[in-house]
């Protein structure tokens, strides 16, 4: 049995700090000097690039901050009222299987979901978590991880209640011909707080097969 430290950050952390952050926490893990991680975090508004980013999906340059993630995928928004939840763990742990690591991800998101009524469906070809909104599908929250040496980290951002107009500088992970949508954009009125406890509970739910123990940092 191992520990998993579950960390909590109630103002906006600059992206900068915390890809530097992530980086030595995933070094440590690797190391053996630190615990597993995962972080539960807003940042201010920005943009940020995936591998597969192509410019031309960067329809106002200037709107926000635009940063490398070093992940893969396309182009995002975070900004406030969007949980963000990094994922640092030792996979070597549980099979060294990063696809099913993915899928657990993916599981965690729809598990969450799930709470607030709200279907949630992975599609193929299609990065992230979408919904049914009425006549068209919407995503509703993003999912892209790293690997290096068996250390995940980045994770998933759910929107729960962003500024939904901020996505106009970018086409969303590459997809101009869907919506993005929220829980309270769906009528589901929720604070980050109350969520974060949904999270942690299907965070176990999901993982629960690993054997994992954890805290929780204030």
């Amino acid at each position: 049995m191992h520990e998993i430290e579950w960390k909590i950050s109630d103002t906006p952390v600059p992206y900068e700090e915390a890809l530097a952050e992530m980086e030595a926490r995933a070094a440590a893990i690797r190391e053996g000097t630190a615990s597993e991680l995962v972080w539960l975090l807003e940042h201010p508004p920005l943009y940020t690039a995936g591998t597969s980013a192509k410019i031309e999906d960067l329809v106002q340059p200037d709107k926000f901050p635009v940063y490398d993630a070093g992940r893969g995928g396309q182009y995002t928004y975070h900004g406030p009222g969007q949980r963000i939840a990094y994922v640092l763990l030792d996979l070597k742990k549980r099979g060294s299987d990063i696809r099913a690591f993915v899928q657990d991800m993916e599981k965690w998101v729809i598990d969450v979901l799930d709470q607030y009524q709200i279907k949630g469906e992975i599609r193929e070809g299609r990065v992230g978590v979408w919904i049914q909104n009425g006549s068209r599908e919407d995503k509703i929250a993003a999912i892209g991880v790293r690997v290096r040496k068996w250390v995940s980290f980045h994770g998933i951002s759910i929107n729960v209640e962003p500024d939904l107009s901020h996505y106009d500088g970018i086409v969303p992970c590459g997809i101009s011909e869907h919506g993005v949508t929220s829980l309270v954009n769906q009528g589901i009125p929720v604070t980050l707080p109350e969520f974060d406890i949904e999270l942690r509970e299907s965070f176990e739910k999901v993982f629960l097969k690993y054997g994992e123990m954890g805290k929780i940092i204030l």
